[in-house]
């Protein structure tokens, strides 16, 4: 079984697992994250193959550990928040006409160059930390505009409350996905990936039809706003545990350290989806 979740199907280290005889889910060479079994053989690490993961005639020297995934997160996140407190500064007073079209076309500039970023990263074989950080600088140009617009008209307290609310999704989620020892199955993935994609497409068919002037609702203020907002920050919740897992797996059966740089991009993505879905909940919960 190949991993679901598009971020680390296009790793070599994350790819083709299977299930023995019992029905149990086993991965080649004892590994959660893809090699087949022709490159590994058994399930004991010290014997993998790594050249064939890492490129022809190279063997990783250094492997992902818990402090090479946070450095990685931590510079990642940092990026972001630099970048979209610059964006804030840049963009100056929304309520004038020239910081108002500033304000909407960073977002847009921003949302369109990290989403096809996000692409990039996502289907790049070997994950580069360049094009990781280039991709958080236009996450945090788009968060950026997109936050001075919901100050603007909602109030300052949806910003830091979405903020602060951001970061203690990650920690109750993790502290959730340790105590309770969640472990993560096939159908979960596969359930997660789903509505992700059903979510984006659903978003993309909100934006096309408000082009010709209809809109469903999805991001308004009603009843269906508030459903979609709670759905995906329920669905982002949902992607860092998957995120949890891989960064578990891929630490417990040594894979490239390089790869502590797609589970960085994997969380800065459910980071950004919670962030914004919270933003769009506080900033409806606030009008009158």
């Amino acid at each position: 079984m190949q991993s679901n979740n598009p971020v680390f199907r296009r790793s070599a280290e994350f790819n083709g697992s299977a299930a023995n005889a019992h029905g149990q889910q086993t991965y080649a060479g004892g590994a959660g994250y893809g090699y087949d079994q022709g490159q590994y053989g058994n399930g004991d690490p010290s014997t993998w193959d790594m050249s064939r993961a890492t490129g022809p005639g190279s063997t990783p020297t250094r492997r992902m550990t818990i402090d090479s995934v946070v450095q990685s997160a931590a510079i990642t996140l940092g990026v972001v928040i630099l970048s979209a407190l610059a964006t804030w500064i840049v963009i100056g007073d929304v309520a004038t006409d020239v910081g108002a079209s500033r304000a909407m076309m960073l977002a847009f500039v921003g949302s369109i160059a990290a989403f096809g970023l996000s692409l990039v990263n996502s289907f790049k074989r070997v994950v580069s930390p360049a094009l990781v950080l280039v991709f958080a600088v236009a996450e945090g140009v788009a968060m950026g505009a997109i936050s001075k617009v919901f100050d603007s008209f909602a109030g300052g307290g949806v910003v830091t409350g979405a903020v602060i609310g951001t970061f203690a999704a990650f920690a109750g989620t993790l502290a959730a996905y340790k105590v309770l020892n969640i472990q993560v199955g096939d159908k979960f993935r596969k359930f997660v990936v789903a509505a992700m994609f059903g979510m984006l497409g659903l978003g993309l068919m909100e934006l096309l039809l408000s082009a010709f002037g209809a809109e469903l609702g999805l991001f308004g203020f009603g009843g269906l706003g508030i459903l979609f907002a709670v759905a995906g920050l329920v669905l982002g919740v949902f992607m860092l545990i998957l995120d949890f897992d891989y960064v578990e797996q891929g630490i417990r059966f040594g894979i490239d350290e390089r790869e502590s740089w797609r589970a960085a991009f994997a969380m800065t993505v459910s980071l950004v989806w919670i962030y914004t879905n919270l933003l769009r909940l506080l900033a409806i919960f606030s009008q009158d």
